[in-house]
């Protein structure tokens, strides 16, 4: 049974946003790994404090993003 974890930091996505990446993860893996194995197909996402991420040795926090969302450096 296959596990799709999705690291994300805490506050970036609603809830709404969260059941999307749930959804539509779901429906990749079921598209290659047949029907049949969606029953046993499981995707968590797991939030990580804001200050607990980093990418080339700068932390990231929900702002961060969010202004990476808009177009807007971080």
């Amino acid at each position: 049974m296959p596990l799709v974890t999705i690291d994300v930091i805490k506050n970036v996505f609603t809830p709404d946003q969260k059941q999307a990446l749930i959804e539509k993860v779901t429906e990749a893996m079921v598209a290659v790994e047949g029907e049949n194995m969606r029953s046993v197909t499981w995707v968590r996402i797991q939030e990580i404090e804001g200050g607990d991420w980093a990418i080339g040795g700068k932390c990231l926090a929900a702002a961060d993003v969010h202004a990476l969302q808009k177009g807007e450096a971080a």
